[in-house]
C-alpha cells in the first residue's frame, strides 16, 4: 500500500489563484503517482469571493480534494491548524494557493525525508524580490530581533511551505495554544529539518492579503509568543528612570544648597514628564500584551469553526 501525502492549502479570497494552483499540483501529483497517494485538504477561511465554490467544484471532479470551510475569517494560522488536524497523510504539505510555493519543490522534499531521514524539509526565500524594500527591511530586523530574544531559532526567509513527518504534524497538533505562530511552533517542537532555498516567486494572481500593518501585528504576536524579554526590558527601563530621577534630584540640591541656583525651567520640566509618562505607557503596553494573552487562553475559545466540509477530522 503506497504512503499518502497530504497537502494543506489555507485560502482566502483565492477564486483566481486555485484553478492554477490545481493544475499545477495535479501535475506534480501525477508525476509522483508511482510512489505516493495525494489528498489536497482546501481550507476556505471565510472568504467573501467564489473560492468555496470553486473548492466544491474540484472535489466534485477530483475525489482526492477535500474542503474544510469556516463560519467566517479566523486567519491563516486558524487555517493551517485546520489543515493539519484534518490531514489523514503519513507526510503533510503545507503551501499557498497563489503559486508563490513552487509545487515542483514537492518530489526534492519527500525524497529528502524517505532518503536522508529527515522529519521536515522547509523552504526559505533567499531574495525577496518583488517586495517593497522598507518591508523586506523591517523583516529582516524581525528575524535578527527575535532570535536575540527567544531561545527558539526563526529562520530568516523561512516559508510556511515545508513537508513533515506525521509524527512532527501530532507534536504540533498536541499544543492547544489559542494564540499560534506557526513559524515558532514548528521550530519549538525540534525534530530535524533541512532548508531549501529558492528564489522569491511573485503572485500568480490576486492581491497579497498581508498589508504592512498585518505583518507588524503577526510580528507582535511572535515575539509576546516566543519570548519574555520585554517584560525584562520594561523592568530594567524602569530601574534607569529611578536612578537617572535620583541622580538628578541630588543634582538640584546640591546646586540649590552650595551656588544658589534658584529651580526653575518649566518647558524642561514639561518634557521630562512626557518623555517618562511615554517610557511608563509603553511598559505598561507590553504588560498589557502578555496579560491580553493570558486573558485569551484562559477563556477556552475554538481557534476556528467549521461550517462544512466534506473531510472527517481526525481524532
Amino acid at each position: 500500500m503506497k504512503e499518502l501525502i497530504t497537502v494543506i492549502v489555507p485560502c482566502y479570497n483565492e477564486e483566481e489563484s486555485l484553478p492554477l494552483f490545481y493544475e499545477e499540483i495535479i501535475k506534480v501529483a501525477d508525476k509522483m503517482s508511482k510512489q505516493v497517494d495525494f489528498e489536497f485538504i482546501l481550507v476556505n477561511d471565510g472568504s467573501k469571493d467564489k473560492t468555496l465554490e470553486i473548492s466544491k467544484n474540484l472535489s466534485k471532479k477530483d475525489k482526492r480534494v477535500k474542503y474544510v470551510s469556516f463560519s467566517r475569517n479566523f486567519g491563516k494560522e486558524a487555517g493551517m491548524l485546520a489543515g493539519l488536524e484534518y490531514a489523514k497523510g503519513d507526510y503533510i504539505a503545507i503551501m499557498d494557493a497563489d503559486l508563490q510555493d513552487p509545487p515542483s519543490m514537492l518530489p526534492e522534499m519527500y525524497n529528502i525525508i524517505k532518503k536522508e531521514g529527515y522529519d521536515c524539509v522547509g523552504t526559505r526565500r533567499v531574495t525577496r524580490k518583488g517586495e517593497p524594500p522598507i518591508r523586506s527591511f523591517f523583516a529582516r530586523c524581525f528575524y535578527k530581533i527575535i532570535n536575540k530574544m527567544s531561545k527558539v531559532e526563526m529562520v530568516d526567509g523561512a516559508r510556511d511551505y515545508r513537508l513533515m513527518t506525521r509524527q512532527m504534524v501530532n507534536s504540533i497538533i498536541s499544543m492547544k495554544e489559542y494564540n499560534r505562530y506557526s513559524k515558532g511552533l514548528f521550530s519549538f517542537v525540534g525534530y530535524d529539518t533541512k532548508w531549501l532555498e529558492y528564489e522569491n516567486i511573485e503572485r500568480v494572481a490576486g492581491e497579497t492579503k498581508w498589508s504592512f500593518w498585518k505583518l507588524f501585528k503577526y510580528a507582535i504576536e511572535g515575539i509576546v509568543a516566543f519570548s519574555t524579554v520585554p517584560l525584562s526590558i520594561s523592568a530594567i527601563l524602569g530601574i534607569i528612570m529611578c536612578l537617572v530621577a535620583f541622580i538628578a534630584i541630588i543634582v538640584i540640591i546640591i546646586k540649590t544648597l552650595m551656588f544658589g541656583d534658584p529651580v526653575g525651567g518649566w518647558p524642561s520640566m514639561v518634557c521630562i514628564i512626557l518623555f517618562v509618562s511615554g517610557i511608563q505607557l509603553f511598559c505598561m503596553g507590553i504588560i498589557g500584551q502578555y496579560l491580553a494573552k493570558t486573558y485569551l487562553e484562559t477563556k477556552k475559545r475554538p481557534v476556528y469553526i467549521v461550517k462544512e466540509t466534506n473531510q472527517d477530522k481526525i481524532e
